[in-house]
């Protein structure tokens, strides 16, 4: 069973988010938050698989709030999908660098989103090519995009790891790799496992800002 929770400022979104997740029989809601600080206090107490995350909410706003629940030990489990009402925020790629696992806009369908919850629960992330890879295009030309830490290196990677990781930037899954390849989908996840732990990344969405930031994939 899933262990979701529901962070939104707004309680008409969030009882229509739960209204459809309800119905799923895998999926349970087991709190709700307002405030980002809630959003935390809320995942350690219920001990959440997803947080349903949006940005901007009062006191402590998303971004904030899945920066610390990515780096607090006890929530290392915690997967953290956030919401936004425009999929060109600039916020967005931020909050995958803070630990985000991917990001859906506000007008999502009710079966998209729940397929995204499974996604993010079973520890991948919501890369779609034609979301993900344009909006990191467009936030990389930014300003903004300055502001983000430094990316690591990839000199210690293989250069399988490295034909993985420029294949996982482009928003294939680990079946479509492994045909490109011509390996087994369990050897691409072991690549993958290993190119994680080289460069720190916590799931596939940072893989993907870090490949766009050493220069790995280009816009």
């Amino acid at each position: 069973m899933i262990r979701l929770v529901l962070a939104d400022d707004q309680a008409l979104i969030r009882a229509g988010f739960r209204m459809f997740v309800d119905l799923e029989p895998d999926i349970e809601v087991v709190g709700e938050a307002c405030t980002g600080r809630e959003a935390i206090d809320v995942a350690r107490a219920e001990r959440a698989d997803v947080v349903l995350m949006d940005l901007r909410m009062p006191q402590m706003d998303g971004l904030e709030a899945t920066r610390r629940i990515a780096q607090d030990a006890a929530l290392a489990a915690v997967r953290v999908l956030v919401l936004t009402t425009f999929e060109d925020d600039d916020n967005v790629l931020l909050a995958l660098r803070a630990g985000a696992s991917g990001f859906l806009g506000k007008h999502v369908e009710p079966a998209e989103l729940v397929t995204a919850i499974r996604v993010v629960a079973d520890g991948d992330a919501l890369l779609s090519p034609a979301a993900t890879k344009g909006l990191i295009r467009h936030l990389l030309d930014q300003p903004a995009a300055s502001a983000l830490p430094a990316a690591p290196e990839l000199g210690g990677l293989t250069n399988r790891e490295r034909e993985v990781l420029a294949l996982v930037s482009q928003g294939m899954s680990n079946e479509q790799i492994a045909e490109r390849l011509y390996l087994s989908p369990l050897t691409v996840k072991s690549h993958l496992a290993r190119t994680m732990s080289k460069l720190g990344a916590r799931d596939r969405a940072q893989l993907v800002v870090i490949a766009y930031q050493t220069g790995l994939v280009r816009a």
